[in-house]
């Protein structure tokens, strides 16, 4: 069963001859804008696996970038929404009523570590339309143009999130951008030559200072914050930094949006990762999440208390397939699996597991800097230099490419591509663990011999 399965390449090497077509047809009538860097083309997935059309297995480290925390093709998600499929496949939620809609929006109420006691949600598509959308609801209830985020933070490519987004290679050709965007400095710990605290209170200063220096407090609708940067190369935002985020907000009537939709669903040891703020007094006024949050299916959420959503201008928010009744059965059936089977823990588990085998790692390869990560979002920064901590992208490219022969998928983050961030499906077996560690560890052996 492939579920069980372990990686194999029968082929040899990838791609393999039926994946080579199709990846020539693929360039041929998709742009090469939308990149892939792997030689694999898909036929099945189960659990942590993925077969491909040639017969190659392979163990998958990325879970369609923090998508698949449930693995592929969950069998009781399958079966839901082949029910729902029986029923209707669409109903616009601006147009008529459907249950599945309002019963995931009254879990996710219950479940999310938002401010207040009173919440509600609405659905979009993606996590960019989720943290758009984050972004109108701020708006709509402060009257206040102007948004504050962070530097390494990753928030989509539609115009808006585009411009939120730090690395302006993913804006090449695309501007002009859209004003009333701001950024302040992120605590990045590791690359830091003052103590914690220094460098969390100068990130805090450079949120401050833009008040003085670009938007008056009193102009500020939101600051957007990712509880760990994925893109920016999983990097936990420090629990002091977040409190002192919390203080500015609460001071000058300013929205703080979590940006959940890659940490959320499980994937940091809580189901959310901004508990870990609600139980430091921090929690969020409005959180955005999506990914994980239905298994693969295409839906994201917008939750806050009651009286920041009920500020929102009719006719405002929504959309053709938001909440679409496949998704939303996906989406319930999901977080009761989640639920039922302490998917939470398990990451906390697996998590340990990686940074200690890293850990472990870092005393035999000194290329590896630094493991940081909360459950099982872990990231592995790469140095040329352990003194210098000079990035070492160049290796990770390497090491993503040996990976993938030899049968495991890692994608790489960071700034410079130097950081490879582990995503692995939480119903990862051990046995699957340990070989994608063996493999792992292999690669880069056969890297750095090179």
């Amino acid at each position: 069963m492939l579920r069980t399965a372990l990686p194999e390449i029968v082929t040899g090497s990838v791609p393999g001859p039926k994946a080579k077509e199709i990846i020539d047809r693929r360039d041929a009538a998709v742009p090469g804008a939308i990149r892939c860097a792997y030689p694999v083309a898909i036929a099945c997935g189960e659990g942590a696996m993925i077969e491909d059309v040639d017969g190659n297995r392979f163990l998958d480290w990325i879970g369609g970038v923090g998508v698949l925390n449930i693995g592929f093709s969950h069998p009781e998600i399958v079966e839901a929404v082949k029910a729902q499929a029986d029923k209707y496949f669409h109903g616009m939620f601006n147009i008529v009523t459907h249950e599945g809609y309002v019963a995931l929006a009254e879990k996710l109420a219950q479940i999310t570590p938002v401010k207040g006691e009173s919440k509600k949600c609405f659905f979009a598509n993606s996590g960019a339309e989720a943290d758009e959308n984050a972004v109108k609801v701020a708006r709509a209830y402060t009257g206040r143009p102007n948004i504050i985020c962070f530097t390494g933070a990753f928030h989509g490519r539609t115009m808006l999130t585009m411009t939120m987004t730090a690395k302006k290679a993913y804006t090449t050709g695309m501007g002009p951008l859209v004003n009333g965007v701001f950024r302040a400095q992120f605590p990045n710990l590791y690359h830091s030559s003052l103590s914690e605290a220094e460098t969390i209170q100068n990130a805090l200063d450079s949120v401050t200072n833009l008040f003085e220096e670009a938007c008056p407090a009193n102009t500020v609708a939101a600051i957007v914050l990712e509880p760990l940067q994925g893109e920016g190369g999983f990097i936990p935002a420090p629990i002091e930094f977040v409190k002192g985020l919390r203080k500015i907000c609460d001071e000058h009537g300013i929205c703080l949006v979590a940006d959940e939709v890659q940490s959320g669903s499980c994937r940091t040891g809580k189901m959310f990762a901004s508990e870990y703020w609600a139980e430091a007094g921090c929690a969020p006024d409005i959180m955005t999440t999506a990914k994980s949050i239905a298994a693969g299916m295409p839906i994201s959420c917008i939750i806050a208390r009651s009286e920041i959503m009920d500020a929102i201008p009719g006719g405002t928010v929504g959309g053709t397939f938001c909440g679409n009744p496949l998704a939303c059965a996906a989406g319930l059936k999901t977080i009761e699996i989640m639920e039922r089977d302490n998917l939470a823990a398990r990451s906390a588990e697996i998590g340990e597991k990686v940074t200690a085998r890293v850990k472990e790692w870092m005393d035999k390869y000194p290329v590896i800097g630094n493991v940081r990560g909360l459950g099982a979002m872990i990231g592995i920064e790469f140095v040329k230099d352990p003194a210098t901590k000079e990035p070492y992208g160049e290796l990770v490219t390497a090491m993503v490419q040996e990976c993938v022969q030899r049968g495991l998928m890692i994608e790489p983050a960071g700034r410079y591509g130097q950081v490879v961030r582990f995503l692995a499906p939480l119903v990862i077996t051990d046995e699957q663990l340990e070989k994608g560690l063996e493999i792992f560890e292999e690669a880069l052996q056969a890297c750095l011999s090179k």
